[in-house]
């Protein structure tokens, strides 16, 4: 018997298995789809999860970042990371090196779903496995946390990620967030000569048609874009707890408020390796705290920022403020980038 089953092969999911076989225990993955998997998301990581990744031997390729700029057309504000730097890297890319990692560390990566999940007694079982524990990075829709009765009914106008990708050099080191009267479109450099351009929206309508918002950022870009556009959403997703017996949620599973501050892989391996100290320690029931102080600052921060963006009036101040008060978006961005 395993001492920790992970269902999910994601980034958070991968993450968690070489955690768990740096920690001693025996572990294997559950992931039914084939590698590399993309996702709509921006392609950031913070100074952070590079540190963590580099900890973990996951090298990441990728285009440097350097800092955060707002713009709203009239306004701009910039910070830069004192930290260390970020890294803009496809997800493909960024899976692909956390699946060598995995390989090379022996680890079973199972092609077949968790389905229906039953515990008893001393053991869980998924996907015909048995082990002591299950770490379900089951994604944002998580069906293991449905599953468990832990998903909590979100009564906010629901929120997307729409991303594309266009070839051209990146004209700075800089995530460029442009923001809109009621969307805000990122621009992150994943390579020398690629960028992608990710819109967080309520509206329902088509990435090109959403893209209009922000005709300074449409004229700089290429005409037709070289990858297709991929959607995620709703993004606010809540859980009513991440222990259920000896099932632990991790990664976007455990909850996720949005992808407006960009820390959602620094939370998931932060995450990760709370939940394997947790299990190596015998006191899973340690991992609700453990989760939420490793989240407490991107909770806080995310919802403070969608708060003031919920209302018309607030939402014209961001860039403005920032722009007023560069020590404070200083500081709350170097918070971010930890």
């Amino acid at each position: 018997m395993l001492d920790l089953l992970i269902a999910g092969g994601g980034p958070v999911g991968l993450a968690t298995a070489l955690y768990a076989d740096r920690a001693g225990l025996s572990v294997a993955v559950l992931e039914p789809r084939p590698g590399p998997i993309d996702k709509a998301c921006g392609e950031g990581l913070m100074p952070g999860a590079v540190q963590a990744l580099s900890q973990l031997g996951v090298p990441v390729g990728g285009h440097r970042l350097t800092g955060i700029r707002y713009t709203d057309g009239r306004h701009t504000a910039e910070a830069l990371c004192r930290g260390g730097e970020g890294r803009g890297v496809r997800r493909t890319e960024l899976h692909a090196a956390l699946t060598t990692a995995v390989e090379a560390a022996k680890i079973p990566v199972l092609t077949r779903a968790a389905g229906y999940v039953e515990q008893r007694g001393d053991r869980v079982c998924a996907g015909g496995v048995e082990a002591r524990y299950l770490a379900a990075a089951d994604g944002l829709h998580s069906p293991i946390r449905r599953q468990l009765g832990l998903s909590v009914p979100v009564d906010t106008r629901p929120r997307y990620g729409l991303r594309q990708h266009y070839r051209l050099a990146p004209w700075t080191d800089l995530v460029e967030v442009h923001w809109g009267p009621d969307l805000e479109a990122y621009v992150t450099p994943v390579d020398a000569d690629l960028i992608g351009v990710a819109l967080l929206t309520s509206r329902r309508e088509p990435f090109a048609v959403q893209l209009r918002a922000f005709p300074a950022l449409l004229k700089r870009l290429p005409a037709n874009a070289v990858t297709a556009t991929r959607g995620a959403g709703p993004l606010r997703q809540r859980s009513r707890a991440r222990v259920a017996g000896r099932v632990l949620l991790v990664g976007d599973a455990a909850g996720y408020v949005d992808a407006l501050t960009g820390e959602g892989i620094s939370v998931g391996l932060a995450s990760a390796r709370a939940l394997v100290e947790c299990v190596a320690a015998e006191r899973p029931g340690d991992y609700e705290r453990r989760w939420l102080a490793a989240s407490r600052r991107y909770r806080w921060i995310t919802e403070s920022l969608l708060e003031v963006r919920s209302h018309r009036a607030g939402a014209r101040l961001i860039v403005p403020a920032a722009q007023r008060l560069p020590r404070v978006f200083g500081a709350a961005v170097n918070q971010l980038a930890k």
